[in-house]
C-alpha cells in the first residue's frame, strides 16, 4: 500500500459492471429489483444520513417527473444495483439548498442534502467513489443535452454512460478533464500559492489543466513557469484523485526547482495572488494550526496528501 492509497475519491473497489451497460434488459432487471437503490442529486448536493451517503428506493417520489432514466453506477456484493438520478423538488425536500435543513422523509434518518466538497473528508472509500461518480456524470448529462456536432437533442444510452444524437447519430461520452497538481520543492522548502478568489489564509500546491497534445510532465513545467516564473527539472508522477468539481482527474506530481539558489517567485497576478517558499519546519507548524497566515489545504484533497507525505518524508 502506498502513502496515497487512502485518498478521498481514490476508489473503494466498486464493481462498476461496465459489461452490462449496453444490455438494456439487464440494466432494467437490476433497477427493478426490490433492493435496488438510487443516489439522489438535488441542486448539486448529495444526500447524507448519519455520516454515510444515503440512497432511495428506485420508485421514491423524489424521482417523479424525471425526464431521463437513472445512471447505473455499479453493483453491491449482494447483487443489488446502485444508480444515481437528479431529483425534483418533491414534498419531502427542503425549500432551500440549506445543508442544515433535514429532509422531511421518515425513511431517511436525519438525512440532509450536503455540498460534497464540505462532506468529502468524512466519507469512506466506497461512499466517496460513488459520490464522485454520481456528481460528475449527472452534471455531465445536465450540461450535454444537445449534440455538440449538429445541435439536435441527444438521449441517454448505455445506462447513462453515453449520449446519442437522434439526428446525426454521433455518440458522446462523459468528459473528464486532466489536471496536473504538483508539489514543487527546492531543498527543504515547498512551494505554496493562493488563488485570487481564495480566502487570505487558504493556500495549496500549484495546479493547472493539461492542454491538448501535452504530456503530464510538460504541463507541470509549463504551469509552474507560467504561474510563478520557476523552472523545474525532472517530474515524477505520485498519485491521482478524481475531483468531481465538476469533473477533473487530478494527476499528483513531484518536481524540484532548478538552480542552487532558491528561485525568486514571480506570481502571475491573474492566477496567483501570493506565493511562498515554506520550509519543512514551518510546514509542520501549518499542519498543527500554529500559523495564522497560512492554512493547510482541505481534508481529503490530494494537495493535503502530497504535502503531508512530503512532510513525513514519504515522497523523498
Amino acid at each position: 500500500m502506498g502513502p496515497l492509497d487512502d485518498i478521498t475519491f481514490g476508489g473503494g473497489g466498486l464493481d462498476r459492471v461496465a459489461e452490462i451497460r449496453p444490455d438494456s434488459q439487464a440494466v432494467a432487471e437490476l433497477l427493478a429489483r426490490e433492493d435496488a437503490r438510487v443516489l439522489p442529486l438535488w441542486r448539486g448536493r448529495l444526500l447524507i444520513a448519519q455520516g454515510r451517503l444515503a440512497a432511495l428506493p428506485a420508485g421514491h417520489a423524489a424521482f417523479d417527473g424525471a425526464d431521463e432514466p437513472p445512471v447505473l453506477l455499479g453493483r453491491e456484493a449482494s447483487g443489488a444495483g446502485l444508480f444515481a438520478r437528479p431529483v425534483s423538488d418533491w414534498a419531502g425536500a427542503p425549500e432551500r439548498p440549506d445543508p442544515a435543513e433535514a429532509v422531511a422523509d421518515p425513511r431517511i434518518a436525519a438525512g440532509r442534502f450536503v455540498e460534497l466538497r464540505g462532506a468529502m473528508a468524512g466519507l469512506g472509500s466506497r461512499d466517496s467513489e460513488l459520490a464522485a461518480m454520481a456528481r460528475a456524470v449527472l452534471n455531465w448529462h445536465a450540461a450535454h443535452r444537445f449534440c455538440a456536432r449538429c445541435g439536435a437533442p441527444s438521449r441517454m444510452a448505455e445506462a447513462g454512460w453515453r449520449r446519442d444524437c437522434a439526428a446525426c447519430g454521433t455518440p458522446h461520452f462523459p468528459r473528464t478533464d486532466p489536471v496536473v497538481i504538483m508539489l514543487v520543492t527546492h531543498g527543504d522548502a515547498v512551494l505554496l500559492g493562493r488563488a485570487p478568489a481564495w480566502p487570505e489564509t487558504m493556500h495549496s500546491v500549484l495546479a493547472g489543466f493539461v492542454e491538448p497534445g501535452e504530456t503530464v510532465e510538460a504541463a507541470v513545467r509549463r504551469e509552474v513557469a507560467e504561474e510563478v516564473g520557476v523552472a523545474v527539472g525532472p517530474v515524477r508522477y505520485v498519485a491521482s484523485q478524481p475531483w468531481p468539481f465538476p469533473a477533473s482527474l487530478m494527476l499528483g506530481c513531484r518536481a524540484e526547482a532548478l538552480g542552487r539558489a532558491r528561485p525568486v517567485l514571480r506570481p502571475d497576478p491573474a492566477e496567483i495572488a501570493a506565493a511562498h517558499w515554506v520550509p519543512r519546519q514551518e510546514m509542520a507548524r501549518i499542519f498543527a494550526g500554529e500559523n495564522a497566515r497560512i492554512a493547510a489545504p482541505i481534508m481529503g484533497s490530494i494537495a493535503r496528501h502530497l504535502l503531508w507525505n512530503w512532510l513525513a518524508g514519504r515522497l523523498d
